[in-house]
């Protein structure tokens, strides 16, 4: 993961983001939001310290950080948050799944969704 001897620092807590499992960035990637390029430049985070992304993420298997002030409650309608948790949620998992399958960067990103 390192782009260099330093590896990537979370711009929130500047601790390195030693592990993709730990990685908005990748998450970010996995669903559709930064290209292939952007990887390497983008700045990262911490699921934890992305507060912003984590919330959405609803899985046993995810412990959301602590959520306090106007962070703590979805800016979207029910039905939109409901999407946004499943969608994120979704991506999250399938960075668990590629990771441990050791499958190719390019193939990370969720499919997209046709449109009709």
């Amino acid at each position: 993961m390192a782009a260099c001897d330093e590896g990537y620092r979370c711009e929130i807590c500047g601790e390195p983001v030693t592990n993709l499992l730990e990685s908005s960035l990748y998450v970010r990637y996995v669903l559709g939001e930064v290209p292939l390029h952007a990887l390497f430049s983008a700045p990262e985070r911490h699921l934890r310290c992305d507060l912003e992304l984590a919330r959405y993420i609803v899985h046993e298997k995810f412990t959301p950080p602590a959520q306090v002030g106007p962070l703590s409650n979805s800016p979207l309608p029910p039905e939109e948050q409901r999407q946004r948790e499943q969608r994120v949620t979704a991506a999250w998992v399938r960075l668990r799944e590629v990771v441990h399958a050791r499958i190719p960067l390019t193939e990370y990103p969720l499919a997209s969704e046709q449109k009709p």
